[in-house]
C-alpha cells in the first residue's frame, strides 16, 4: 500500500511513517521540509506548501493520503480536490473539540458540533480550534471524491509529544518526594498512544472503511490515581501523591492543563463530559491498547533522551508547588 501523508515528520505523523514501514508499506511525507529534515533519508518527500503550492502532489497517484496537519478549512479544501481521483481514500485527523460542548456524558459521533462565530477567522491557535476542525471535515466531504475517514482523537500521548502534557506526570513522579495531585485519585482520564492511533488508521485504510470515529482509551476510561502508580512503578520511584481539593488550587490561581496537566476541574459542569467519550464504534472496528504501564514507560524513557534538560513547556515548577504543598497543610 502506498500512503501519502501530508505532513509526517512530528509526533504522530513518525508513528505513521514508522508503522507503515514495520507492515511493509509504503509512506510518502508532502510537507515544507523544515521539521526534522533528517528523519527517513530513505522515504519519498515532496517539498511544497498546503497554502498554494501543491505542484508536488500532480501527476502522482496513492492508495490514500493521510491529512495529519489540516487547520484552516480553506487550505484543507484545497488538499481535498487536488487529491481526488489520485487516492481512494482521504483520512483526516480531526479532534473531539469539534462537538459543541462537553456537558453531556458518552458523547458519541452523532453529538452536535461546534459553529464557528466569525466565519473569516483562521485562528486555529485559539477558541476557534474546534469548529475550523470541524469545518475542515465538511471541506474534506464535500470536496473529496472517494472514501473519506475522520478519526476524532482526544488526548494523544507517547514519544515525541511536542505538548509535554502527558509526559510532565512519568517525568514529575520520577523526581520523587512529595508530588502535588488534584484530588479525587478517582477522576476519569482520557488519551491514546499515538502508535495504537497510527496503528488503527491504517488498519481501517486496509479495511477500505470510512465514516466517522471517536479514538481515545483506554477502553475502560484510566483515573489519575492508576496514571501516577504507572508513573512510580515506571520511574522505580519513592515518590508520593498528596491528592490536593480543587477548591484550594482554582483559590490559589493554579491553573488547569497549564499549571497542571491533564486535569479538568470535576467542579465544572461545561467539562463533564471531555473525559467521557464513546469509543464504541472504534472498539468494534478493532482499536486495541498499548497497557498503560508500556506507554508511561516508554514516554519516560524518550523524554530522557531528549537533549537537556529539556524544559517542560507546562506543568508548575517545584518551588511552586513545595510553596503549595506547605501552604495546604495549614488549609
Amino acid at each position: 500500500m502506498k500512503v501519502l501523508i501530508l505532513g509526517g515528520k512530528r509526533f504522530l505523523g513518525r508513528a505513521l511513517v514508522e508503522a507503515l514501514l514495520e507492515a511493509g508499506d509504503t509512506p510518502v511525507l508532502f510537507n515544507r521540509g523544515l521539521t526534522n529534515p533528517e528523519l527517513y533519508p530513505k522515504v519519498t518527500n515532496l517539498i511544497g506548501d498546503r497554502d498554494g503550492n501543491l505542484e508536488a502532489l500532480k501527476r502522482r497517484k496513492w492508495d490514500a493520503v493521510i491529512d495529519t496537519s489540516g487547520y484552516v478549512p480553506r487550505i484543507v479544501k484545497q488538499s481535498a480536490k487536488m487529491l481526488s481521483g489520485k487516492c481512494e481514500t482521504y483520512v483526516f485527523l480531526s479532534t473531539i473539540s469539534v462537538y459543541q460542548d462537553f456537558r453531556t456524558l458518552d458523547i458519541a459521533e452523532t453529538y452536535p458540533l461546534a459553529q464557528l462565530d466569525d466565519p473569516t477567522s483562521e485562528d486555529y491557535a485559539g477558541d476557534d480550534f474546534g469548529p475550523l476542525k470541524a469545518l475542515c471535515e465538511y471541506e474534506v466531504q464535500q470536496n473529496f471524491d472517494g472514501r473519506v475517514l475522520v478519526f476524532r482523537p482526544g488526548l494523544i500521548v507517547g514519544p515525541y509529544d511536542p505538548s509535554d502534557r502527558f509526559t510532565y506526570w512519568p517525568w514529575r513522579v520520577s523526581l520523587g518526594g512529595q508530588v502535588l495531585v488534584p484530588s479525587p485519585p478517582s477522576t476519569n482520564l482520557q488519551f491514546i498512544d499515538v502508535r495504537d492511533l497510527a496503528e488503527f488508521i491504517i488498519n481501517r485504510i486496509k479495511a477500505k472503511s470510512e465514516g466517522v470515529y471517536n479514538v481515545t482509551g483506554p477502553r475502560k476510561p484510566a483515573t489519575f490515581g492508576s496514571l501516577l502508580v504507572a508513573c512510580r512503578e515506571a520511574a522505580l520511584s519513592n515518590a508520593s501523591f498528596v491528592w490536593v481539593d480543587e477548591s484550594f488550587l482554582l483559590e490559589n490561581e493554579v491553573y488547569p492543563w497549564s499549571d497542571i496537566p491533564l486535569w479538568v476541574p470535576s467542579i465544572d459542569p461545561e467539562y463533564a463530559g471531555f473525559y467521557n467519550i464513546n469509543i464504541n464504534k472504534a472498539l468494534k472496528a478493532g482499536l486495541n491498547f498499548k497497557p498503560l504501564s508500556q506507554t508511561v514507560s516508554d514516554t519516560l524513557e524518550w523524554h530522557r533522551s531528549r537533549p537537556g534538560p529539556p524544559k517542560l513547556k507546562v506543568g508548575m515548577n517545584i518551588a511552586r508547588e513545595t510553596e503549595l504543598l506547605l501552604k495546604y497543610q495549614k488549609y
